[in-house]
């Protein structure tokens, strides 16, 4: 409070006791605590009425050369170490000063010195489809791993992009390029694509997709020899490997990995486990660890074949999978068209206070 607004109070209750009013009733009408009164009183008799400066001085406070060694420390290493944390270890590891990481923070703030974070990435273009991919069921899929960590446990799930349908899925306590292979082996088996893939996997597209070569798979492609569908995954080391690379040439499939940090290139085996664990959330809370597998089984049954899925127009993945989505999704256009057409027809044929 400003001191005049003191000297004022003070003023008010002096003229109120003056004029015979107790000190108590006089402060209350002002609206002022009796104890403070007399403290503001004695603080006027000493002339010292005025607030004193928040913070005081403080027996520890920063010294001036600590504060000039801590400029010199940014003038000299800001560049390299790009953090106040690290600009603080580095002056005690060069005897320059020691302080805090926090007083680092503020003495640089005080100063308006800003230190420059590690310059950004360059930005990598997304992969583009490759031009032999049909968009259709059975021609694109994505595959992770996930953990249960409760149950120390990890799962690998293969889908559909197309039709979003959650294909195989299987549970280890691993999660190594055996476990990705024999997923995949379960999907193709469990789609009849078994015979079809030792078929196309001719020797040139074996080895065009086991050289890891974008481009020669399109080379080989463009001669007519079509990798049975496309594997995208992010840069996981079991993707990576090169026993993955020569399995998945074996049955001929083709691979393409999303860009470092930037798991939206996968994002539809990645919004699959989130779906999963927000859905059933269950299953992130037990710790048995043969009980995620059965009930990945049960749940992956339910997401194919019960759950509607937004992202194909409100219908099952089952069914988008074995064609009926474009027609469901027909008949309920139909559905709302007759619907609408039914309400005027109603309401033309009947009287108005009927048409509520």
């Amino acid at each position: 409070m400003d001191a005049c607004v003191k000297a004022g109070l003070l003023d008010l209750a002096g003229h109120a006791t003056g004029h015979g009013w107790p000190v108590r009733r006089a402060t209350a009408a002002l609206g002022l605590d009796h104890a403070r009164y007399h403290h503001w009183a004695l603080r006027r008799d000493a002339g010292r009425l005025q607030d004193a400066p928040p913070g005081g001085h403080p027996l520890h406070g920063l010294l001036a050369w600590e504060r000039a060694a801590v400029v010199e420390l940014f003038e000299a290493w800001g560049e390299v170490d790009r953090s106040h944390r690290k600009l603080a270890h580095r002056g005690s590891r060069t005897g320059l000063v020691h302080v805090s990481e926090s007083t680092v923070a503020r003495v640089l703030a005080a100063e308006g010195l800003v230190i420059e974070g590690p310059p950004p990435r360059e930005p990598l273009p997304r992969a583009p489809w490759p031009d032999w991919l049909e968009w259709k069921p059975n021609r694109v899929r994505a595959y992770d791993f996930t953990h249960w960590t409760r149950a120390g446990r990890a799962s690998i799930a293969i889908l559909d992009v197309v039709s979003r349908k959650w294909l195989a899925t299987l549970t280890s306590a691993e999660e190594t390029s055996t476990q990705v292979e024999a997923c995949f082996l379960a999907a193709l088996d469990a789609e009849d694509l078994l015979d079809q893939a030792g078929q196309r996997a001719t020797e040139a597209l074996r080895e065009a997709i086991a050289s890891g070569e974008r481009d020669q798979v399109h080379g080989v492609a463009a001669g007519g020899q079509l990798p049975l569908l496309l594997a995208i995954s992010d840069n996981g080391p079991q993707m990576r490997s090169h026993s993955t690379r020569e399995f998945l040439a074996g049955v001929a499939i083709a691979q393409q990995f999303g860009r470092p940090h930037t798991p939206q290139d996968q994002a539809w085996i990645e919004t699959l486990f989130g779906h999963v664990k927000g859905e059933w959330p269950h299953l992130e809370k037990t710790r048995d660890p043969g009980e995620p597998d059965a009930e990945l089984h049960r749940v992956r049954s339910d997401y194919n074949g019960v759950r509607l899925h937004a992202a194909i127009g409100y219908v099952t993945p089952d069914d988008e999978h074995e064609g009926r989505g474009d027609a469901i999704r027909q008949q309920r256009r139909d559905g709302l068209a007759q619907a609408r057409e039914n309400r005027i027809a109603y309401r033309r044929t009947t009287a108005p206070e009927e048409n509520q």
